[in-house]
Order: structure tokens, then C-alpha cells, then sequence
């Protein structure tokens, strides 16, 4: 299984970007799939997920702010990152969790600057 995620770069706050976070399997094989963000010297930590059935769910620090999304047909999910803030610069991983096993594709680096 791979992920392969892409779309991070720089922009000014309250700017926007996409994540895009692309499998290798159909991503019904997984019982959730995630993006999760570590900024320098901070813990990775989840920034918003969704179910096989898909149920969302985002951290608090990004509600309204952070849409995640899947294209079934393309094996696809997306973090459309509205609103970005300073501290939201960070390394942006996707993940596929399959049960016993767990997934991680190379993190995407988002910078905002102020």
C-alpha cells in the first residue's frame, strides 16, 4: 500500500490551499484515513479524519476552517485548508488506517507567513 501526498507549499495568511492524498488500493479497504500535521518541536498530531462511511471529524483548531473530502472514482482524499494561519505551518502526513495495519504516506510541508 502507498500514499502519496502533495499539494503543500507556501502562501500568506488567509490563503488557501489543497492537500490531495492519493492510494495505491481502493480506500474502502481502510477503516479510516486521515491527515495528521508536526510542526518543529511538536508532537504529530491528528488534524482531521473520515470513515469508510464517511464520517468526519476535524480538531478543533481547524473546524470551519479545514475540509477533508474523498474522490472514490480516484482512490483520493483532500484537505482543502481555508483560512490558513501562521501557526498552521507544519509537516501535513497522510495516513490509512486498514485495522491491523497502518499507513503513512511522505509528509507535505505547509508554510504560512504573516
Amino acid at each position: 500500500v502507498q500514499l502519496q501526498a502533495s499539494g503543500g507549499g507556501f502562501v500568506q495568511a488567509g490563503g488557501s490551499l489543497r492537500l490531495s492524498c492519493a492510494t495505491s488500493v481502493n480506500i474502502f479497504s481502510f477503516n479510516v484515513m486521515g491527515w495528521y500535521r508536526q510542526a518543529p518541536g511538536k508532537q504529530r498530531e491528528l488534524v482531521a479524519s473520515i470513515t469508510r462511511s464517511g464520517r468526519t471529524n476535524a480538531a478543533d483548531s481547524v473546524k470551519g476552517r479545514f475540509i477533508f473530502s474523498r474522490d472514490n472514482a480516484k482512490n483520493t482524499v483532500y484537505l482543502q485548508l481555508n483560512s490558513l494561519k501562521v501557526e498552521d505551518t507544519a509537516v501535513y502526513f497522510c495516513n490509512a488506517d486498514a485495522g491491523k495495519d497502518n499507513y503513512w504516506g511522505q509528509g507535505t510541508q505547509v508554510t504560512v507567513s504573516s
